[in-house]
């Protein structure tokens, strides 16, 4: 397949005209050649990401996050430049997908809500574009079709995400009827959540200013900004694979690793 008709493909699912306007989507490095047979999907374009592509045969790589958001000149060693050097030594390709695919709310970043089963779903923070439908947007918030327990919706939460423990700020309500949720680093939009009358927020990286802020507001659930986005990812590339099956490429999605660890204090006891 022409790289240009692959991206074409991509752009299907995740129309870069539809970004943020600080994001940088699309092509990140070009490659001269002209055929591609193999895609390999994954969240960060890390050097370990680029050669397990290259070594499944991958001639063109994806990643959620884009390699860089202004242009960078190659005039230092490390992880940037070491992208660089295996994607042109092997002559492929590297494409992003970011806030193009995260504003896809009916699509791979919804899957959160498709799994709660949210109904009434609307963005909190819809896309500013006059093409754009009113479904597209940045964070979501939706009904669960009957309340639940706190416990009982935080124990749901757990089992979808893989995950015991979490950050949480504000005061856990007794029970849970409206949720929002921002896929990756969305604590921007904690207020536009409550405001809509979220019972609990769930997102990552949530800084301690933004906590303070909204302490009072609501309660917000940090499960990490790789926990929403891995899963996304993974939905991503297999909606792809289901796109270019007729047309012979292959399509492999390659785990991402989260770098933050959720570790526990060794007891404090005295050994007996």
């Amino acid at each position: 397949m022409k790289p240009r008709k692959l991206f074409s493909i991509i752009e299907q699912f995740a129309p870069p005209q539809f970004a943020e306007s600080w994001d940088h989507c699309g092509i990140q490095v070009a490659a001269h050649r002209d055929t591609l047979t193999h895609l390999a999907v994954g969240l960060d374009p890390s050097p370990a990401f680029i050669r397990e592509a290259l070594a499944l045969g991958a001639d063109v790589c994806l990643t959620h996050h884009p390699l860089y958001f202004k242009p960078i000149a190659p005039d230092a060693t490390g992880d940037y430049f070491d992208v660089l050097h295996l994607l042109m030594c092997a002559d492929a390709w590297l494409y992003s997908a970011h806030t193009s695919l995260d504003c896809q709310l009916t699509g791979p970043p919804g899957w959160l809500a498709d799994v709660l089963d949210l109904q009434n779903r609307r963005p909190l923070s819809p896309v500013n574009h006059p093409d754009a439908p009113p479904h597209l947007g940045i964070g979501l918030v939706g009904d669960l079709q009957t309340p639940a327990l706190f416990s009982d919706f935080f124990g749901t939460l757990s089992n979808h995400i893989g995950r015991t423990r979490f950050a949480m700020t504000g005061i856990a309500p007794e029970s849970v009827r409206r949720v929002a949720y921002c896929p990756g680093s969305g604590s921007s939009l904690a207020r536009e959540a409550f405001d809509c009358g979220a019972d609990v927020y769930i997102t990552g990286d949530v800084k301690y200013h933004t906590a303070l802020d909204v302490f009072d507001a609501g309660c917000m659930i940090d499960v990490g900004h790789f926990s929403l986005e891995e899963r996304m990812t993974r939905i991503f590339a297999e909606t792809l694979a289901a796109a270019l099956e007729k047309d012979g490429v292959t399509v492999s999605f390659i785990p991402g690793r989260d770098p933050i660890n959720i570790v526990e204090a060794p007891s404090l006891g005295a050994n007996t």
